[in-house]
């Protein structure tokens, strides 16, 4: 790893302030903006009484086991229906014609989406070669890792680890890349993160996919993992879940999947699992 930055230093919320607001209709901020995490815990309790009271009180492989159960209770989208369903989970809550894209922060149009310099396509946080399972309904379709990015910011993220380090990326301000890894800008540091981890505790290799693990590695290949785990959880303790992802976690639950990433209504159980 060359040219290694120190992560900055952001204050812990409180594990309150980083709960989703379960509304899936309240309106939110971008992830470009600061940090704001409002905690509703009567509506976190709705869910620890419904969606989650199997994962109540454990912890380890156990609490990753039933999470894993919870989780994989889902509605698959094809790979071209993904393209509409992240027109809605990323949409500019300050310009509904417009999506804010992961890497850049850009506020983008809905209708520039494609594969030319200047449009944003779809990114897959969890790179589809690491388990090699492409594009197809499943891991490669799933939304709660598919994000809209700019398609040249795509290309130079490639399919390498995430780490802290490198050179600044041309044309996404506050991003970092080397020969073997990207340093996403801090807006969307632990977003990165817990889409990492959710994928880990969705696929574990008992639905004709690769068991998806995640590792100290920045040097993976095709390999069913991605790295590094340690400034993966750093990540996700210093940038804890904002309403954006929130908001976003909500729409995937409410109108296309049907199931949520769980670290993001309780970013402790991160900690709780690795």
């Amino acid at each position: 790893m060359s040219s290694r930055r120190h992560f900055y230093a952001r204050p812990l919320l409180a594990t309150a302030a980083a709960i989703a607001v379960i509304t899936g209709v309240a309106a939110t901020a971008p992830a470009a903006t600061p940090k704001d995490a409002t905690a509703a815990p009567a509506s976190l309790t709705a869910l620890d009484d419904t969606y989650y009271q199997d994962a109540l009180g454990k912890t380890g492989t156990a609490l990753k086991s039933s999470l894993h159960t919870i989780i994989s209770a889902q509605t698959k989208l094809s790979y071209s229906q993904v393209w509409d369903a992240l027109k809605a989970t990323d949409q500019d809550p300050s310009n509904s014609s417009n999506v804010i894209l992961l890497y850049t922060g850009r506020s983008q149009s809905k209708s520039d989406n494609g594969g030319n310099t200047g449009d944003w396509n779809r990114e897959h946080v969890w790179a589809k070669s690491h388990g090699d399972f492409g594009t197809a309904t499943g891991p490669g379709t799933d939304i709660h890792h598919l994000r809209p990015e700019d398609v040249q910011v795509n290309s130079i993220r490639g399919n390498k680890d995430f780490d802290n380090g490198g050179s600044s990326v041309s044309g996404a301000p506050g991003n970092y890349t080397d020969s073997d890894s990207f340093e996403p800008r801090d807006a969307v540091k632990g977003d990165v993160a817990r889409m990492i981890l959710y994928m880990a505790v969705r696929y574990e290799g008992d639905d004709a996919f690769a068991d998806l693990e995640p590792n100290d590695s920045v040097s993976n290949g095709s390999a069913p993992n991605i790295g590094r785990l340690s400034v993966l959880k750093q990540w996700s303790q210093e940038d804890p879940p904002d309403s954006f992802e929130q908001h976003r976690n909500d729409v995937i639950f409410d109108t296309y999947q049907h199931n949520r990433n769980p670290f993001i209504d309780h970013p402790e159980w991160v900690e709780a699992i690795w």
